[in-house]
């Protein structure tokens, strides 16, 4: 969808790119085909791992403003739409043009409403469900950066997940973590922290590894946790590995991949979990009670029990995990 965008806007005239200097893309997603772009100026910028090992194949990932253009990638929060709007103005070179494309159930009507009061803007083309438009870096947007907030004592971002509190699901899993999980405990899609603190007060914890593919959650998580005994790695966790097997595994591991739900994403951290348990381990996890996690539990358990749950989440626990299930 926002190749089709980008390539209209460049075949009309709409968006003309600079001869020479790099060129910025911030926040593009996997999806996005970026080739109609000169690879050898393109730099993508983006915190979410699976992204930024995407485009780490096929052009630079490494900061080096100033840009000579940039084009900003609608994220769905308003905030985070708006600091990394920020972020671009402060970048690029005054004088060059930064593209904002977005979907409209991302946002871009409001982001260009709110643009047009700031900027000149350019009229905005609309093609496959979405709108793009540009303008001359200058304008100050600085009040419009990412401030960390404070939220029940743990400091968050816009834009990462639950910024505004603790995730409900989270905090019924909380209450059900046992006294004893282990020396050796992982915590995957660890987010900002608030599972980690809990899990650090239980006796008998060594070690956590706090495992996060978006930086920015992760360098919250930095700021919140504060333990010697937690390492932060900012990874994805369906392909991160532990130097050692682990006695517990918790999370409440995402399932959507923008607004589409998409419960895979869910099923392949549970069979992550299963291959970094050791035999006697155990996997903590809280979902929302209309996933289909039941078959991949199963296939990746011996033992799989609902210990507490609720009308919008169970948390299951799950032990023994098979040794055959390499093809889970």
């Amino acid at each position: 969808m926002r190749a089709a965008r980008l390539s209209l806007a460049l075949e009309t005239g709409a968006l003309t790119l600079p001869a020479t200097g790099r060129i910025a893309v911030y926040g593009p997603r996997r999806d996005d085909d970026l080739s109609m772009l000169p690879r050898d100026r393109l730099v993508a910028l983006t915190g979410f791992r699976p992204d930024y090992d995407h485009f780490a194949a096929m052009c630079s990932v490494t900061p080096a403003p100033p840009y000579a253009a940039a084009i900003v990638c609608l994220p769905r929060s308003r905030e985070a739409a708006r600091a990394l709007i920020a972020r671009a103005a402060a970048e690029v070179t005054p004088g060059g043009w930064i593209a904002v494309d977005g979907q409209k159930t991302d946002g871009i009507e409001t982001a260009l409403k709110d643009l047009r009061g700031r900027v000149d803007l350019s009229e905005s083309l609309s093609k496959a469900h979405g709108k793009l438009a540009s303008f001359r870096a200058g304008p100050d947007l600085s009040d419009w950066a990412a401030r960390p907030a404070e939220v029940a004592g743990f400091r968050t971002l816009p834009g990462i997940f639950s910024s505004d509190g603790p995730d409900p699901g989270s905090v019924l899993l909380a209450a059900s973590l046992p006294d004893k999980l282990g020396g050796k405990v992982a915590d995957l899609g660890a987010g900002w922290g608030f599972l980690a603190a809990e899990i650090l007060k239980r006796p008998g914890v060594k070690r956590l590894d706090l495992v996060e593919a978006e930086a920015d959650a992760l360098d919250c998580a930095r700021a919140n946790i504060t333990d010697p005994r937690a390492r932060f790695h900012w990874a994805d966790a369906t392909a991160w590995r532990p130097e050692t097997l682990l006695d517990a595994v918790v999370m409440n591991p995402p399932f959507h991949t923008g607004r589409v739900a998409d419960p895979a994403l869910g099923a392949a951290f549970i069979r992550a979990a299963r291959r970094m348990l050791a035999p006697d381990g155990s996997l903590w996890v809280v979902a929302n009670r209309h996933l289909p996690y039941d078959p991949v539990l199963n296939d990746c358990f011996l033992d799989v029990r609902e210990v507490a749950g609720d009308g919008r989440f169970r948390v299951i626990h799950a032990t023994r995990p098979r040794r055959d299930a390499q093809r889970a």
